[in-house]
Formats: structure tokens, sequence, C-alpha cells
């Protein structure tokens, strides 16, 4: 059976991140970075960033392009879609006025199947339902938010489905935006930016979600895979290509079961996409205690996810050469630097001898060789303090050299993220929730590891990746 094709008109533009070199013959990005070569039919097709898909040679230079992460669809060049098409699905339990709140947003304008997975008051569940004309399919035991959405996924009959979790505001309008991306015949799932809902009364931990809330996966749209940037989306609101989707969710999961579907539909051949134009809002836990205990619950995925996708689950991938780099730089010895600066060199090095087809290859090979030696900076500074806390914590009793290794990556990491995201909140408790958020998280990693009685998840993956 032949691939799915793109249809004509179909247009992708290049990434925000994506450098053209060489009057358009040359393209580096992606995830992982790459160096692309063009022939002169497939540059003829690139109308300043843009590639619109006209015909053979078009619809091959799109479908690489989405292919390795170098672009992205144009939504606004896509078709209007039809809510007519969707149905969509919510799980609750016991939230009756997170459940109005949703529903009255999306003010009928598509069909919506409420699933209670055994309310203990399901008389008030029913009542929201019944006041906003959605069809209630009643649990009899609680199967957990897995399971819910399968139950409701086999009640649908429409060609597209939407999972929306109940403690969500979202419009008709990201729907249908969402909808669009389905003009791309191999794509199985789209899914919205996370945002926070706004509230009267914020407090440090509201203002602090708002700016890294661990739903909110920036304002880049991105091709959602294994061992990217993007490399998940939450199920806090997703939709989906029916006929994908297949029996569903992992049932068994209560944590991390919308991770394991992307996973699993990407290794099928589909495509998975992260679209921020499409926004939803989300309640953000309020208390001290409720908040990290939900980091926490993220946090015991890790484990459930290793059995399951053991190549993938890595916390962190470098090449071999960055964890040298890295491990050097930890020791702090006269001769740290100079062997940084070496294996850099000769990294660059090999780089350029890859991309003898660029202009200036062995400058490339610098600038991408810097690159990854800043992202392999930062995959060091979480593991020392996010995965491997406990770890960090126990080795700073006895080694001052960790100790000043880890006040630099609490320092550079609070003034990185605090630069970045902007937040309504001074740095002092933006860094005191940083922290509490890694160790949280950390804590529930490690939690997971111990039950599983496995360390698959905490395992850096060090396989040498290509930077061509």
């Amino acid at each position: 059976m032949p691939a799915p094709r793109l249809p004509d008109g179909f247009t992708v533009r290049l990434g925000r991140h994506t450098r053209v070199l060489d009057d358009g013959a040359v393209l580096v990005g992606g995830a992982p970075t790459r160096i692309a070569r063009l022939k002169p039919a497939a540059r003829d097709r690139l109308r300043g960033r843009d590639v619109v898909v006209e015909d053979a040679s078009g619809r091959a230079l799109a479908e690489h392009l989405l292919a390795t992460g170098l672009a992205d669809p144009v939504v606004a060049a896509l078709p209007a879609a039809s809510l007519e098409a969707l149905t969509v699905v919510v799980p609750v339990r016991d939230r009756p006025r997170q459940l109005d709140r949703l529903l009255g947003g999306l003010a009928g304008e598509v069909r919506v199947l409420v699933v209670d997975d055994a309310s203990d008051d399901p008389v008030a569940t029913a009542a929201v339902a019944a006041r906003h004309g959605a069809e209630l399919v009643a649990l009899g035991a609680n199967v957990g938010p897995a399971g819910a959405r399968n139950a409701g996924l086999a009640r649908v009959d429409t060609p597209f489905v939407a999972f929306i979790d109940s403690d969500v505001v979202a419009e008709a309008s990201a729907l249908e935006l969402l909808l669009r991306h389905f003009a791309d015949p191999a794509l199985a799932m789209a899914a919205p930016r996370v945002l926070g809902l706004e509230t009267d009364r914020p407090n440090w931990i509201t203002r602090y979600e708002d700016a890294r809330s661990s739903l909110d996966l920036g304002d880049d749209a991105a091709s959602v895979r294994p061992r990217s940037p993007v490399s998940w989306v939450s199920s806090t609101c997703l939709v989906a290509r029916v006929d994908a989707l297949g029996e569903g969710f992992d049932g068994s999961m209560r944590v991390g079961e919308d991770v394991d579907l992307v996973w699993r539909l990407v290794a099928e051949g589909r495509r998975v996409r992260f679209e921020p134009a499409a926004v939803v809002r989300h309640e953000h836990r309020t208390t001290l205690r409720a908040w990290l205990g939900r980091k926490a619950f993220y946090g015991t995925g890790a484990h459930p996810l290793g059995t399951r996708h053991p190549h993938d689950i890595a916390p962190v991938v470098l090449a071999p050469w960055a964890a040298v780099s890295l491990g050097a730089l930890l020791a702090q010895r006269r001769w740290s630097v100079p062997v940084v600066a070496a294996l850099g060199a000769v990294t660059a090095v090999r780089i350029g001898r890859r991309a003898s087809g660029v202009r200036h290859p062995y400058r490339l090979g610098v600038r991408l060789t810097g690159y990854g030696l800043v992202g392999a900076s930062a995959q060091g500074v979480a593991l020392l303090l996010r995965h491997w806390w406990p770890l960090t914590a126990i080795g700073c009793l006895v080694s001052r050299r960790l100790r000043r290794a880890v006040v630099v990556a609490v320092v550079a990491d609070t003034a990185w993220e605090y630069a970045r995201t902007r937040p309504r909140l001074d740095p002092v408790r933006f860094g005191i929730a940083r922290r509490l958020d890694d160790l949280a998280y950390g804590w529930g990693v490690w939690t997971s590891a111990m039950r599983g009685r496995s360390l698959r998840a905490l395992l850096p993956d060090l396989r040498a990746r290509r930077e061509s």
C-alpha cells in the first residue's frame, strides 16, 4: 500500500531555528541537528522560507522537511476544517464546577461525550452534562483517565476525536485550528499549547506555573517524537485521527499514558504535531502540597515508560565527546578546559569534513560544536539538579568540587530560565520554585525506579549521534 501523500497546496515553512546557507543550497537544523544539501530542483521549490506542494518534487521536499523537523506546516494555508467531523471526549471524576466551565466554553459547537469515571457524586456530573447537551457515559468502576478516554473512544463515530481534561478551558476555534493539520494524511495526532488559567488570586506557585508549567511546551511549532526537543504532548488536550488510535491509551497506566501513545504512534511511522497557535487553558494547582504532589506524580511515569520504550526513556542524550567534556568540567582540574577545547576542536573538524559541500564547512563545524556543548551543559545541569539530585546531595557531603558545581548550576539555571520565561515573580522565589519543581519530579522518578527495581529511566544515553 503506497504511503499517504501530502495534497497539492499543502505549505510548509522552515522552522525558526533552521538556518539557510549558501544561497539556499544548504539547510541546517532539525532534530537531531543535520545538514541538508538541496539539489537545484529542490532549491527552486523554496519560495523564501516556504515550500508549496505543487508537483512530485515539491511534495518530496516538503515530506523530507517535515520528517526531519526542518519545517512545519503553515496553518493559515491549510483548508478550514469542520467541527462536525469531531467528537470531544471528556473523562471526569467529581469535578462538576470545572466540567461546567469546560462545556460552557465549547458552547454546544461540537458533540461531547462526558465519561464519568465512577464519581462519588454521579448525579452532579450527570446534571452538568445534561445542562449542556453532552452525552453521558457512566462507568461502574474507576478505571483511571486512560480507561475513561478509551470508553469514550469506543463510542466515537466521527473521523476525529478530541480528548480534553475536565479542568481545562477550551474554545471550539482551537479545536478547528488543530483539525486543519489533518490535511496531512500521515498525521495521527495534534496538540495545542497549554497555558495557565487566569485567576483572581494568583500566588507564587501559579505565577511560577504560568512561566514554567510542565504542560507548556513553548511557542515553537514542532514535530513530536522521542529524543527530540518536543518528545511528548500531554493528554490535557489532544486531537487525533480515530482510525490511527487502535484501542487507544494503555489502560493499565495511570500516568505517562499520553507519552506512551505518542511514542507508539511515531513507532508506527505516523506523525504527531505540537501547534502553539492553538491555545487551551489549564487550572493549575495552587497549594504547595498539591503542586509538589503533581510534580512527583509526573515523575513516577518514568519506570512504566522505560519498560515499554527502553530506547527512548533516557533522561538525557549525549554524544560521547559531550559526555566526556561535561565530566572534564565537573572535575574542575587544570586540564579540564584544555580537554574540552581539544574535544571541541576534534568534533568541529569532523563535522567540517562531513560538510564538505558547504561553502565554509569548518566555520559551520565550530558553530554546531558550540551549540552542542551548550545543549550538553543544559542536560548536565538537569542531571545534577533534577534527575540525579539524590546522588548529587550525597556527593555534596564529601566533595567540595561538587558543591561548587551545584552552586554554579543552580545560579546558571535560574538566571537562564528567569531571562527566558520572564515570570511575574521575583528571581528569589522563582529560583526556589524551580528547585522544588526539580526535587519533586526527581523524587517521583527515583520512587518509580525503586518500585520497579530498575535504573533504566535514570541512565543517560551516550550513543553517538550524527551531526549531519
